[in-house]
């Protein structure tokens, strides 16, 4: 019922949930003397006693009293809110930061699954710190002051309320071991019915081409259906869980008012009208503090399910970089390789690659290993066995921030921010100016492109969709081109780009390799013929290494797939000029 990690997770915030609970539990004594007024007000007027100063104080008490109740509504809704916003602040900052400590795997986490985290995610744990937690503990504490208030005056009505008060929590606690397993489904279900969508939703464009919209949407609509179907069985345990313990609690709270009646009645040890009166509401209200946790208790799965998965994802290890500060680099090493990403599949095989300033190339078929041996020199992973190192000091061993000083990377899908295009500049270079943008512009050409469609405050659609694929490779280019780096890695940067753009791009390579680590990954083998070293993959091994001309002698798979190349193009070219 009380989660120790996420309570953990509170940190200076606990002091809140404490503030609240005494708040909450003063309303309730205040609530108390309420009653106690009024039922004493009523024991007067049973007697029809004309003492004015005692209906006079009775009153004034019960105003006070209900005026301290209002206040402490009040006060403790302000608190929960505090809570709530401190908490979420600092939970989405904690995961932001963790994120950005992470770097570049992103712990392995799907886009839709992070957002649904730190946005519904944090929501649910809200819920939980400042709804849940209060309630818990003012059901621990309250019902024990009223039982001592009502065995001052009738120890059969407390003796009753005392006995059947077990039975509410036990009762939890058999539904928690069933609301478990529901709401880790549950969440289970909504993270994956999010990232159905948000994928879909990102590949609308080659649904609608290949006409598997219809496939996909009825996808959707299974996965929609689970989530309903597991959302009805949340609400059926709810309901279960209300069912139970309000049987127990208005038949506890009826047993109790006999036994205030009997009081009344007894011929003994009467209990006067008054306190009679009193027992009955107060046996009515002992059950409140407990009903409201039960309330709030499919909350607290819920929240209780978001947030482990929160604290999980902010309790992963933090890949460990070094300190030592880097300098002008003379080589990159992959140094005999082997990685895997889970640990089985090793998709590089003791592989060894030395890159050193000028043209460098590493090519191969889709699936040779060829992005993954980006992810190692970037240090986004570490290999299982060999080592990855810069001027022989291994990657990890640099300050993170002054390695990726050192080093950039272009990629075919390399982001441009939904800003103005001044904006994505500033983001590597803040201080920059307009004239250097201008200068960098032209050297991609795409000055006069610029100044035509608005100027550098035109803003870039979300997935650049206002320019087209080569001048977005050509404008992420440039944005590299702003700040100074030793090491330039082009991973597929002129895939799917047309004629014009390509032949930029390269150009620019090639005076970048003259006195930069240039490393470009291609699939297209006639943008390497140039490279001073050329590494060919296959499933993972490193196959054959040397120039063009050195592979194209040995009569390889490198002078086969160039071939195959070649051929493909000038056939197409040949097509093209007879139609």
């Amino acid at each position: 019922m009380l989660d120790k990690g996420l309570f953990e997770l509170l940190g200076k915030e606990k002091k809140y949930v404490g503030y609240i609970t005494i708040i909450d539990l003063i309303g309730m004594l205040a609530n108390v003397a309420v009653t106690a007024c009024i039922c004493l007000s009523i024991g007067l007027a049973i007697k029809r006693s004309d003492e004015v100063l005692r209906y006079v104080t009775y009153i004034g008490i019960a105003l006070i009293s209900g005026i301290i109740k209002a206040i402490t509504i009040w006060a403790s809704g302000k608190l929960k809110n505090t809570l709530g916003s401190n908490v979420k602040r600092r939970v989405r900052s904690d995961a932001y930061n963790k994120l950005l400590d992470l770097g570049l795997s992103k712990g392995g986490q799907q886009t839709a699954a992070l957002t649904q985290m730190m946005v519904e995610g944090v929501e649910q744990l809200d819920s939980y710190y400042s709804y849940y937690l209060p309630s818990f503990f003012n059901a621990m504490i309250a019902p024990i002051i009223l039982f001592v208030i009502c065995v001052s005056f009738r120890w059969q009505v407390g003796l009753v309320l005392i006995l059947a008060l077990p039975i509410i929590p036990i009762s939890i606690i058999l539904v928690s071991k069933w609301a478990r397993r529901v709401f880790s489904k549950y969440w289970d279900k909504y993270t994956s019915m999010g990232n159905s969508f948000f994928d879909n939703l990102q590949g609308m464009k080659e649904l609608k081409i290949f006409a598997a919209d219809l496939a996909k949407q009825q996808e959707s609509a299974v996965k929609s259906e689970e989530f309903r179907v597991i959302t009805m069985k949340v609400l059926v345990m709810q309901l279960a869980s209300l069912t139970i313990i309000d049987t127990v609690a208005f038949g506890a709270a009826a047993i109790s008012i006999v036994f205030s009646i009997l009081g009344a009645l007894d011929t003994v040890n009467p209990l006067s009208p008054a306190v009679a009166l009193f027992l009955i509401l107060i046996s009515a209200e002992f059950f409140i503090p407990m009903r409201t946790l039960a309330s709030a208790f499919h909350v607290a799965m819920n929240g209780s399910a978001a947030g482990k998965k929160l604290k999980v994802f902010l309790d992963m290890q933090v890949p460990k970089w070094g300190n030592t500060s880097t300098h002008n680099p003379e080589s990159i090493e992959v140094q005999d390789v082997s990685f895997s990403y889970d640990d089985e599949r090793f998709v590089l095989k003791n592989v060894d690659m030395k890159f050193k300033p000028g043209f460098n190339a590493i090519v191969g078929e889709s699936g040779s290993g060829k992005s993954t041996i980006v992810s190692l020199l970037l240090g986004a992973h570490v290999p299982q066995f060999g080592k990855v190192t810069l001027d022989s000091v291994l990657v990890r061993d640099y300050d993170r921030s002054l390695y990726y000083k050192k080093i950039t990377c272009l990629g075919y899908d390399t982001y441009i921010f939904n800003e103005s295009i001044r904006e994505n500049f500033r983001l590597a270079k803040e201080d920059i100016t307009d004239e250097e943008i201008y200068s960098v512009l032209e050297k991609v050409n795409l000055k006069d492109f610029i100044k035509n469609i608005g100027g550098l405050d035109y803003v870039i659609l979300e997935d650049s969709e206002n320019i087209s694929g080569g001048e977005r490779q050509r404008l992420a280019l440039a944005i590299n081109l702003v700040v100074d780096k030793d090491i330039y890695i082009f991973d597929e940067a002129t895939s799917n780009i047309d004629v014009e753009s390509e032949a930029i791009i390269m150009n620019l390579i090639k005076k970048l390799a003259k006195t930069k680590i240039v490393i470009v990954i291609s699939h297209r083998l006639a943008n390497v013929r140039e490279a001073n070293i050329i590494y060919m993959l296959e499933d993972g091994l490193l196959i054959e290494q040397g120039t063009h001309q050195e592979l194209m002698d040995q009569k390889g798979k490198y002078q086969i797939l160039h071939d195959e190349q070649y051929d493909l193009e000038h056939g197409y070219m040949e097509v093209s000029i007879n139609a």
